[in-house]
């Protein structure tokens, strides 16, 4: 058994008590077959999402110099400005430039941990160009926040556990993050770099993300369980919501992580746009479980017994127990392995050691093909790639 389409899920059927558990046993199949999922009738309005697609795409449109002035690498917290193919997934460069905020926390101590460094304020675009911008996504950021708390709640009822099972995890003032996201097309790019890699294949970190696709163009897909590629095509009024590897990890594997990946739209077709909301957890937190009832647990071995027991996947779980205390210094670890300029600026010892380790990864690649292996991935593997997407 593997998943050949992305279900659909009715958001609106939780908030009515006859519907409730439908929607619940709907969500759990989801959650347990899938990974991926879209949800329609969220509550947020039509009106802020036209403003937050309109407000993202004017932003590509300012100059360049301008967008500059808030590049990433001015400030450790990994917030701010991207430019094309300035980062990498997979040893690979990921062909999008975009602009990463998040909801408003005040610059850390000195005597704080390192990894509060992402915690910080966010870099504004000039408001004389953008003079809406700042009050959209900060009014989009606040609703989605309320919206990732009640999901949440809800994937929590529908593995049978109080809605309130995942609250720990969370900080009072929680950090989450946003992207917006343009795709150039195939012929916008050089020549000798025409890579169909938006971003390459992951799994996103933390709990849960939630895609706005910004435009009409396909490109982003998911991997099932038999190592094929599904197109998650754009649905007007949804949001894609992706299990990211912590829940994952939370729930002793019963929730997947699914990988997935952007491909580049084919030249003629113009840009694509996404705006995802990434759902945080405190970077304080250790890497601890929730206790999933054993029903639960059996129909998940259940699931995995009818699709053989394996996981054909091209990126392995990352979500690594015993490498670090807390989840801000794995955190901060895979900022700078997508980031390295940011980390060559602020983290040079961390960047180092993440290129030790990519070297071991090519070198661990490189003899698994030439003794015709195959790397597959597992819920207990060793390397991958986890981040939050741009997708």
């Amino acid at each position: 058994m593997s998943f050949d389409s992305i279900p659909v899920l009715d958001l609106s059927l939780a908030q009515d008590a006859k519907t409730k558990p439908i929607f619940l046993q709907s969500l759990r199949s989801a959650l347990l077959e899938v990974g991926f999922l879209y949800i329609k009738n969220t509550g947020i309005s039509d009106e802020l999402v036209e403003e937050v697609i309109t407000q993202g795409k004017a932003f590509f449109s300012i100059p360049n110099a301008k967008k500059m002035e808030v590049q990433m690498k001015n400030a450790p917290s990994f917030l701010g400005y991207n430019v094309l193919g300035n980062e990498v997934t997979a040893f690979k460069t990921d062909w999008r430039e975009q602009i990463d905020l998040s909801t408003p926390h005040p610059l850390p101590k000195s005597t704080d941990p390192i990894y509060y460094n992402l915690l910080a304020p966010n870099q504004w675009p000039d408001p004389n160009l953008l003079p809406s911008f700042r009050p959209t996504f900060e009014s989009y950021i606040s609703q989605m926040s309320t919206l990732s708390t009640s999901f949440t709640s809800l994937i929590a009822e529908a593995l049978a556990l109080p809605s309130t099972a995942f609250d720990r995890f969370f900080d009072k003032d929680q950090q989450h993050k946003l992207k917006i996201v343009k795709y150039p097309d195939l012929s916008t790019l050089p020549a000798d770099q025409q890579c169909q890699q938006g971003v390459g294949p992951h799994k996103d970190s933390m709990l849960t993300s939630y895609l706005l696709q910004a435009s009409h163009h396909r490109g982003l897909q998911a991997q099932n369980l038999k190592g094929e590629w599904i197109d998650c095509a754009p649905r007007p009024g949804t949001l894609v919501v992706a299990i990211g590897q912590g829940l994952e990890a939370l729930t002793h594997g019963v929730c997947a992580s699914t990988t997935h990946r952007v491909l580049s739209p084919a030249a003629g077709q113009g840009a694509r746009f996404s705006i995802p909301f990434f759902q945080g957890v405190s970077y304080d937190a250790t890497f601890e479980s929730v206790d999933v009832p054993q029903e639960i647990l059996d129909i998940k071995d259940e699931v995995l017994r009818k699709q053989g027991e394996r996981r054909v996947d091209d990126v392995e779980f990352t979500f690594r127990k015993g490498e670090w205390k807390h989840l801000g210094e794995a955190t901060l670890t895979n900022r700078v392995r997508s980031h390295p300029d940011v980390g060559e600026r602020w983290y040079p010892e961390i960047l180092r050691r993440v290129r030790e380790e990519q070297a071991r990864e090519r070198d661990e690649k490189a003899k698994a093909a030439v003794d015709g292996g195959k790397v597959t991935g597992s819920m207990s593997g060793l390397t991958g790639t986890r981040k939050e997407i741009a997708v």
